[in-house]
């Protein structure tokens, strides 16, 4: 996500080597099978969405309401996240719902082993299962406290790796199926981003899709709006308002003389239960 974690020249590298409409109850069932409890009925965003490195300003967000985009995703917790968040608050997520925002909430958690760069929090085969329990306890926490209530969806952050790498490549879906095992069981929605190439093919291709996460968000920055066209695996595979799609990053804009670096996403997804 543009200089989101990683910088500019590193998130090149990678990709070299590698209409607004509310719905409620829309894609439940991928989400319940963990639950003891009834849901509370999902909220889905159709339409144009964006994502930037730090929360924007009230004042901002308001300049930017009523113009291309509905939603902005807000990074609420990870060791890994890559920015501060001075404006984001529960008076803030209170704020921007009430002007009529859509939150997409996003933890930047436990990065794999094999990937290149230092971070924070990496996993590994022996830690991964008990990361992605308490990693998921955290990224709950941080949603309630902001106001996300439960139903909302959290979409876990995994950057570019070498799927390749077997026991790399197992360690992450070990940590993911117990990131969303444990997600669910605190009643939130369990949603990934990653690459077309390598962290979001590693879950819509694995054979086992025990425990992994009902909504995915695809980064393939191909310039299109769309989560079905360019969609590169099965058509079968999450559907029902499930897909989202980052398609364009690092895109300098300006609205009411507010200008942000962002990056662009098509989305037809759940989105954060507010108020």
């Amino acid at each position: 996500m543009a200089e989101h974690r990683q910088s500019r020249r590193r998130r090149y590298i990678t990709w070299a080597v590698a209409g607004t409409a509310v719905v409620a109850g829309a894609g439940i069932a991928a989400q319940t099978s963990m639950a003891a409890t009834v849901w509370p009925a999902q909220k889905t965003y159709t339409g144009h969405a964006f994502d930037t490195c730090a929360a924007p300003s009230l004042n901002a967000m308001k300049a930017w309401k009523g113009g291309l985009y509905g939603a902005a995703a807000v990074y609420v917790g990870g060791k890994n996240r890559g920015c501060s968040q001075p404006n984001l608050t529960a008076s803030w997520v209170k704020s921007v719902n009430s002007l009529g925002w859509k939150l997409i909430p996003l933890y930047v958690g436990a990065q794999p082993p094999c990937q290149s760069g230092s971070n924070p929090e990496k996993l590994t085969a022996s830690n991964a299962a008990s990361l992605g329990v308490s990693d998921a306890g955290d990224a709950a926490a941080k949603a309630s406290a902001l106001g996300m209530k439960a139903g909302s969806p959290i979409y876990l952050d995994m950057e570019s790796y070498d799927t390749t790498n077997t026991s790399c490549n197992n360690a992450v879906l070990t940590y993911v199926r117990s990131f969303s095992k444990t997600l669910r069981a605190k009643i939130y929605r369990s949603g990934y981003y990653g690459f077309t190439s390598s962290s979001a093919k590693a879950v819509a291709t694995a054979t086992d899709k025990t425990d992994l996460p009902g909504n995915l968000w695809y980064a393939l920055w191909d310039k299109h709006y769309t989560t079905t066209s360019d969609w590169p695996w099965g058509s079968t595979q999450y559907t029902d308002h499930s897909r989202a799609h980052q398609y364009i990053v690092n895109s300098k804009e300006s609205r009411g003389g507010y200008t942000i670096t962002v990056d662009r996403d098509a989305w037809d997804a759940p989105v954060a239960i507010v108020g």
